[in-house]
C-alpha cells in the first residue's frame, strides 16, 4: 500500500480507501471480517455517511473497529452530512446545511461510530440554500468542540467549492466525485477543447485542473462502475475492449483487472484517493493491490481509448 497526504491538512492516509455503505447488512462477525481484510491490505481509511441506511452503515463500522480494538489514532474515519432522508420511507426530501442540522447530524456519526471525533467532515452535496453564516457556525462550533479536525465537500463543482470556502475560515480539502474508467467525463472535457463535440461539453467546471491547482485531493467513489450505478465494466460483456485491455496489462503485472482499474486512477497526477465499495474480503485485498502498481503513460492512454473515448 502507498500512502498520500490529504489535500494540505497534514493528514497521511492510505490511496485506497473503505466506503462503508453496503456494510449495513453484515453480521458483526462479517464486519469485522472486511474491517480486518481492509486493515491487512494496509488501508487505514474508512468512509461513510449519516445516509447510508439511516446511519446503520456507520454504527456496524463502529461496532467493527471496537471489536476488532483498533487503535483510533491509527485510523482515519471520515463521514458526509447534509442529506436529509425522511425516516419513514428512507427518500430524500432536502439538503441541509443548517447549523443546526450539521451539528445534530455529526453529534449522531460520532455516536454510531463510537467515537470522539472525526478526521474528516464532508459536506454531502451542494444545498443551494445554504445560508453561510450558518455553515461558518456549524464549522467553528465542531471545531472548537474537537468533534471534527478537517473539512471537505463532495459532488460539487469549482464555483461551488469557491462559494463555500468564501464563507469559512477552515480550508476545505477534499472533494469526493464518481470517477474511474466507466465515468470518466472529468477527462474527456479536458481532451475536448474549444470543440463542439459530446465530450467537450464543460460538466463539472474543469475539477481536475482545479483540484490540481488548489491542492485538494479527489476521492474517486464507485471507481468500477457504468454512469450512475449503471454496473460495473469488470467483466461485463458491453465492454469487450476495455477488460480485453485490463486483461492484458493486469497479466503484465500480475494482479486482477480491478486492481488496474484503481491503478488508473492513481496514475494521474492529480493525487486521487480511490474508495472501495466491496464487502468481500478477499475482492478488498485484490483490489487495494492496484495502489502498488505504476502504469506507464501508454497504458493509462490504451486503457482510456479502449472504453470507447477517443483523442481529439
Amino acid at each position: 500500500m502507498k500512502y498520500m497526504n490529504i489535500g494540505v491538512s497534514g493528514v497521511k492516509a492510505s490511496r485506497v480507501a473503505l466506503g462503508v455503505m453496503r456494510i449495513n447488512t453484515k453480521s458483526s462477525e462479517e464486519a469485522a471480517k472486511i474491517v480486518q481484510k481492509a486493515l491487512d491490505a494496509g488501508i487505514d481509511y474508512f468512509d461513510t455517511a449519516d445516509c447510508y441506511h439511516n446511519g446503520e452503515s456507520s454504527r456496524v463500522l463502529g461496532r467493527a473497529l471496537k471489536d476488532l480494538g483498533v487503535d483510533r489514532s491509527s485510523i482515519g474515519i471520515q463521514t458526509k452530512v447534509g442529506i436529509f432522508r425522511n425516516p419513514d420511507n428512507d427518500e430524500i426530501t432536502r439538503y441541509d446545511f443548517s447549523a443546526k442540522h450539521l451539528i445534530a447530524a455529526v453529534d449522531q456519526e460520532l455516536e454510531n461510530l463510537h467515537t470522539d471525533y472525526v478526521d474528516y467532515l464532508l459536506l454531502h452535496r451542494p444545498d443551494t440554500l445554504v445560508e453561510l453564516d450558518q455553515l461558518a457556525e456549524a464549522f467553528n462550533t465542531m471545531q472548537t468542540s474537537g468533534k471534527v479536525r478537517h473539512f471537505g465537500v463532495s459532488n460539487v463543482n469549482p464555483m461551488q467549492v469557491e462559494l463555500l470556502q468564501s464563507g469559512v475560515s477552515q480550508r476545505l480539502d477534499v472533494n469526493q466525485i464518481q470517477f474511474g474508467l466507466g465515468h470518466t467525463g472529468m477527462i474527456q472535457q479536458e481532451f475536448h477543447v474549444n470543440m463542439i463535440d459530446g465530450p467537450s461539453l464543460d460538466h463539472d467546471g474543469g475539477l481536475i485542473a482545479y483540484s490540481r491547482l488548489r491542492q485538494m485531493t479527489i476521492q474517486a467513489w464507485s471507481p468500477f462502475q457504468t454512469g450512475f450505478f449503471e454496473g460495473v465494466f469488470i467483466d461485463n460483456p458491453k465492454f469487450p475492449e476495455l477488460n480485453e485491455c485490463l486483461e492484458k496489462v493486469a497479466g503484465k503485472y500480475g494482479v486482477s483487472k480491478s486492481a488496474i482499474a484503481v491503478a488508473w486512477i492513481l496514475r494521474h497526477p492529480a493525487g486521487m484517493q480511490v474508495l472501495l465499495g466491496s464487502m468481500t474480503p478477499s475482492r478488498i485485498a485484490e483490489m487495494a493491490a492496484g495502489a502498488d502498481v505504476e502504469l506507464t503513460a501508454q497504458e493509462w492512454y490504451d486503457l482510456y481509448l479502449s472504453t470507447g473515448n477517443d483523442l481529439p
